[in-house]
Formats: C-alpha cells, sequence, structure tokens
C-alpha cells in the first residue's frame, strides 16, 4: 500500500505561483514499484482532469490547459512529487489531487490507470 498526502495549495492572485508537494510514504516496495504519478484537479461542478503526468522512463505530458505555466517534478530521493505553478489563472481554481501507480501505462493522464489517490489540496486564484 502507499499513501500520498498533498500540500502547498492556498490562495494566490492571478498570476502568481504555487509550489504543490506530494509526499508518498508505506511499504517500501511498494514505494519503489511506483511507475508513474501525476496530477489531477477538479473544480466545482466539473469533472476531475489530468493535469500533469511523469513516469519512470522519463516521459512528461501536460494538459494543453497548462502547457508552459506548470512543470512537473520528482525527487526519488524524498518520495517526494511536485507541481510548480506560475502564470496562474482563476480558471486554474480546484482541488489538486497527486495519483500514483506501479502499472506502465502509454495514457497518463486518465485516472482510471492510477492505484493510489491523494487526499487533495485547494489551489484558489482570485483576478
Amino acid at each position: 500500500q502507499v499513501q500520498l498526502v498533498e500540500s502547498g495549495g492556498g490562495s494566490v492572485q492571478a498570476g502568481g505561483s504555487l509550489r504543490l508537494s506530494c509526499a508518498a510514504s508505506g511499504y517500501i516496495y511498494s514505494i519503489y514499484s511506483i511507475y508513474k504519478f501525476a496530477w489531477f484537479r477538479q473544480a466545482p461542478g466539473k469533472e476531475r482532469e489530468g493535469v500533469a503526468g511523469i513516469d519512470s522512463d522519463d516521459r512528461i505530458v501536460y494538459a494543453d490547459s497548462v502547457k508552459g505555466r506548470f512543470t512537473i517534478s520528482q525527487d526519488n530521493a524524498k518520495n517526494t512529487l511536485y507541481l510548480q505553478m506560475d502564470s496562474l489563472k482563476p480558471e486554474d481554481t480546484a482541488m489538486y489531487y497527486c495519483a500514483a501507480d506501479s502499472r506502465s501505462s502509454s495514457w497518463l493522464l486518465r485516472e482510471e490507470v492510477y492505484l493510489y489517490w491523494g487526499q487533495g489540496t485547494q489551489v484558489t486564484v482570485s483576478s
């Protein structure tokens, strides 16, 4: 089992920045078996959508809506995933979730390919 805990959310004005963190813990071999990580978000009244994903083959994908503004990265030594969010817009307001899974997949931004999920951290961007 793997537990994921997000942090770093908050309120910021449009144009500002935030960095989200996702700490993975649990059975050590489960953690080392993680193949892919991703950030998803869900705004009120909308479906959850993939924002950015990264896998062990160093493949990175972004949703078109965040390309050039968000950067996903991971620190394997700290078992931590990050999402640097710059040039934030009001439409980025949402609950942000971290996800992880041990299976390889061509689809990094589909929620059905992730087994482990965090509880989420709220990001609010005001105009």
